[in-house]
Parts: C-alpha cells; structure tokens; sequence
C-alpha cells in the first residue's frame, strides 16, 4: 500500500487528499451499519493514525460522540498525519485500556498493514482489551497486529468485525491466522489510479475466475472427447476409493476421458464404479510405461491411494520422465521424503505439487509464512505447488502466487484432496497450464463446496461441479 500511495503521489494526487478519502470511507462504512453512538477512535503514530483522526472528525460533525485516544505524543506527529491532527478539534487522550469505557464502538487506527514488530506496551493491553470486552471494532486497513505481508499475528491482533482497506486487500487480509481477525473487508476506492498496477506489477492475488477466466478450456463446437485431452490416475490396489474420486472429478471439469491405471487384481472394484471411466492395468512402472506410451494419455495424476513404497516412487519418477503434465499427490510426495532432490530433478514438465501441511513439512522443511513457504518451494522443486489449507497458496516457480479463501470449513473430511487432484488433472489434460489449472481448480473446489454446504462428503464436490460451471460461463 506505501508503494501504491508513492507512486500515486508521484502521478499528482496529493497525498492529503488519499488521507482524506481513506478517513472519509472509513466514516461513510460506519454510518451505513451503524447508528450514532460513543466510539472510539485509536490513533497510532503514522498515517493510519492519520485515517482515524479524518474518520473521528467526521463522525463528531455528523453527531457522533467520538473520543479519540493517540499513541504518542501529538506534538510529534508528522505530515498528513500531523495535519489531519490538527484539523481535530477535540481532545487526544493518552493511549490507555480507560479510554474503551462506555463506548460501544472502537475504530482502530492504531497500526497498518507495515506493522514489523510485535505489539506491546499500551497498545498491546488496549488490543487485549479491546477483545476481552467484545467490543465491535472497524479495522483501517488491517486489524493492529497482523501482518499485512504474511498474515502473521505479531503478539496479539485486535479481532474486528469489519476492516476497511485501501485500493486493494492485502495478503495478509486473506491468509491465516491474521484473515480471521480481519471480519468483513471493505476494499475503498480513495482515488489511486488503476495505472498504479501497471508499475508495481504485483505476484500476488486473490484468487478467483478474473486471474484465469479468459483462459478457461470452455469445449468448442468442434471439440471431441479426444480433443478434451485424456487424463490418467495412477491407482492403489487396496485404497481405491482415493482413485476413484479423482477420477470422477477429472471427468466431471472436463476431461475427454479418464483412465485409472492400476494393479490387475483391482479391476473388478474399479470396473464397479463410475461407468465412464476406463480401466488399464498397471501394476509398476514398465507397465505404466506402457500405458504412457500412448502419446493420446497427456496428463498424469499419482499418489491419491497408491500407498507408500518403492513401487509408487518409481511410477512417480516415470510419469515425470514423459515430460507431459503431472499432478503428485499424497503418497507420491511423501516417497521422496528422504531424497526430495531426485523427485525435483525428476520434473522435465508441467508439474503441480499438492501438499498438506504435514507432507510440505516432509518433503521441503521451510520455515516461514504461507506465501513464503509456497514460493519457496516452487523455485526449489521447478514445479506449481499448492499448499492446501483454509487459506490455500497457489504459486509458480517464476514468483507469482495466488491465495484461495472461498472455500468453506466443510472442505475437511476424507477424500475432499483427491477431488482437487482430480480437478487439476482434468484441467492439465485440457491444455491450461499448471498455475492456471492449480488456480482455476482450487476456486472451483472451493466454490461447488460452497453451493452444497452443510452435509458435505467428497463425493457431492464433483456433483455439484456442473452448477458452479454454468455461474462461471455466465460471467462477463
């Protein structure tokens, strides 16, 4: 955000003016929950002080009681800050837990998203109590204590039922532990040129349908199932079930057709199940060889059910020799637990990695945040790696990253990952590249989740898949 301010000064919009329209939205959000009331207003030592004292002189001449409390000394605010503090006519009262009594609204303003360090002092025991009193609070920018990079909580983050940002959300308004106390976020057009983005040129996003849409493998008038692409999972011959749920899901996003390939003596249950999915023996890796040979077979999925061994690193290994697009999941991660080198210089094609926390631990060990961690893994495998979670990071090996938030708690139960294994297959094997399909299959995972709701099994994702589609070839 102090970039994007930089550069929007630089382009002639004065800064006081961002000020002003920041404090104004602030204002203009409240008076649209809320009646007039006692508020009152945190203000810290830099610019985001410098909001709150726009939004407090606001609301006292709409007929607010407002009581403003600063950190610091106001004699040595500089700046806009120093400005707006000086076009508040009211009292700055010291910065204690006091100040909270009576009001039945807090606005913190007290630190913004460029928060280093963690809280402490009077800050800290008014964040404290500010959550122990339940008190409704409106964040500017982003709830004091969090993160705005990493989503970090440093010390204690005061918990907001609203936060009101600037221009665009910021990582740490999506990614955990610090999105949870950020409440509703209200994204304020306070008058940044939109050419700003064009010179910050951001790797970051939220991710949804505008990051991917307009290349979406949407089947043409002339398309045929082989022109869809033809997708393989490699299957377990005792956990089928993970098999076949992928399967199912890479039909279900598109995919011209699917074949699970697995040990002869599974047939029979794979043979039971969905009657549009194929069935090759492949009980190791010359006869996955085999089968791959076949140039028609364009995208690989390995590792939901295969179990553990050398059999299925070796499959691994083999379906990566192809060079066609590869999704590792689960097990076929977990493999190279002991020399994760020889999978990442195994990778010769697109390749999307798909770990939980527990497998990403395993396979890379990097310490860090979310977004950290995810991009630090793409460059050191060569590969997309989705880190699965509430808050989902998707990134590539050339820096860009995408963060997930739409899907909902009822994600977690059994089999729910090998439908997005199944979800990014079919799209691979449709041709999108592998940032875009780890994207467009996280989002779309999340949002038929979503439109299910409370009862979710695994199983419904895929069903309710084809709603969610006719939503998104809608959009414009």
């Amino acid at each position: 955000m102090a970039e994007a301010d930089k550069i929007a000064v630089a382009t002639g919009v004065p800064s006081l003016e961002l000020m002003e329209a920041a404090g104004t939205a602030v204002a203009d959000e409240i008076c649209r929950r809320w009646q007039p009331r006692p508020v009152t207003v945190l203000c810290g030592p830099g610019n985001n002080g410098g909001d709150g004292f726009v939004a407090a002189r606001l609301l006292s001449e709409a007929g607010w009681p407002v009581k403003l409390a600063l950190s610091g000394e106001r004699d040595r605010l500089r700046g806009d800050a120093a400005v707006n503090a000086g076009r508040w006519t009211g009292a700055a009262e010291p910065l204690d837990v006091n100040v909270l009594d009576g009001c039945e609204l807090v606005i913190d303003a007290l630190f913004g998203a460029g928060l280093a360090r963690p809280l402490s002092g009077a800050a800290l025991k008014v964040v404290e109590a500010v959550n122990e009193r339940s008190l409704p609070c409106v964040a500017v920018d982003i709830p004091s204590g969090v993160d705005g990079n990493s989503g970090q909580v440093l010390g204690a983050a005061v918990h907001a039922c609203l936060t009101v940002t600037f221009f665009r959300r910021k990582p740490g308004h999506l990614l955990f532990p610090g999105g949870g106390p950020a409440g509703e976020v209200v994204v304020a057009d306070i008058g940044i040129p939109e050419s700003v983005l064009l010179k910050i040129k951001p790797l970051t996003f939220a991710n949804a349908p505008l990051l991917w849409l307009d290349r979406y493998p949407w089947p043409e008038a002339a398309s045929n199932k082989y022109a869809r692409g033809h997708g393989v999972v490699v299957g377990g011959g005792e956990m089928t079930g993970a098999a076949r749920l992928a399967s199912t899901a890479a039909r279900r996003v598109g995919a011209g057709l699917v074949t699970i390939a697995a040990p002869a003596e599974a047939m029979v249950v794979y043979a039971a199940g969905a009657p549009g999915t194929l069935f090759r023996p492949a009980a190791d890796d010359k006869e996955l060889a085999v089968l791959l040979s076949d140039p028609r077979k364009n995208a690989v999925l390995i590792g939901p059910g295969s179990g553990v061994s050398e059999t299925t690193r070796l499959m691994t290994l083999e379906a990566l020799r192809t060079g066609r697009p590869c999704v590792l999941d689960a097990d076929a991660l977990t493999v190279f637990q002991d020399d994760p080198q020889s999978l990442f210089s195994a990778i010769a094609g697109p390749c999307v990695l798909t770990p939980h926390e527990g497998e990403y631990a395993r396979l890379f060990g990097c310490s860090g945040d979310k977004l950290f961690r995810a991009r630090a893994a793409a460059r050191q495998s060569g590969a997309t790696v989705l880190i699965k979670g509430a808050d989902t990071v998707i990134a590539s090996p050339d820096g860009r990253a995408a963060i997930s938030v739409n899907g909902p708690p009822e994600l977690a139960t059994a089999g729910t990952g090998d439908v997005l294994a199944g979800f990014i297959l079919g799209l691979l094997a449709q041709g999108m590249d592998a940032f875009d399909a780890a994207c467009a299959a996280s989002w779309l995972h999340g949002a038929a989740a979503a439109q299910f709701g409370p009862g979710l099994i695994a199983e419904d994702i895929a069903k309710t898949l084809p709603t969610v589609l006719r939503d998104l070839k809608r959009m414009p």
